[in-house]
């Protein structure tokens, strides 16, 4: 049986699975709809009072702790993917965009916040005024 070798293997050892907890990323989806963006962000195993979000200077913060498990007795790891600590991520928000009335929900694992778009930035219909002018004489 032949063994494919991971190159970053001995050095996650050597660090303790440190490495693999650094660069985590929250995913999240984002889309506009009827004049309000929503981010939907997957916070999964974090618990709604280890969820921060924050505005400020235009930079949203979500900050979300997933507590570390208690392990189990004699038990041989095969392997621990699922991060544990505290993760954030910040998305900058546009001008257009209405920071001072951001709201949020965090159900099942997945924080959604609702953003909407500043009433004078929305397209507006511009009345076409449809009258003759008369050619102005020099």
């Amino acid at each position: 049986m032949t063994r494919l070798l991971d190159p970053f293997e001995e050095i996650d050892r050597f660090l303790g699975n440190a490495s693999r907890n650094q660069g985590v990323r929250m995913p999240m989806d984002a889309y506009e709809k009827d004049g309000t963006y929503t981010l939907k962000f997957d916070l999964a195993g974090a618990d709604a009072e280890h969820v921060d979000l924050t505005v400020e200077h235009g930079l949203l913060t979500v900050t979300a702790e997933r507590r570390h498990e208690a392990d189990p007795a004699d038990v041989n790891w095969l392997i621990r993917e699922r991060p544990t600590g505290t993760h954030s991520r910040q998305v900058r928000l546009g001008d257009r965009l209405d920071a001072g009335n951001v709201s949020a929900n965090y159900d099942a694992g997945v924080l959604t916040v609702t953003i909407p778009i500043r009433p004078e930035s929305q397209p507006q219909k511009v009345q076409i005024d449809t009258r003759s002018r008369e050619a102005i004489d020099a």
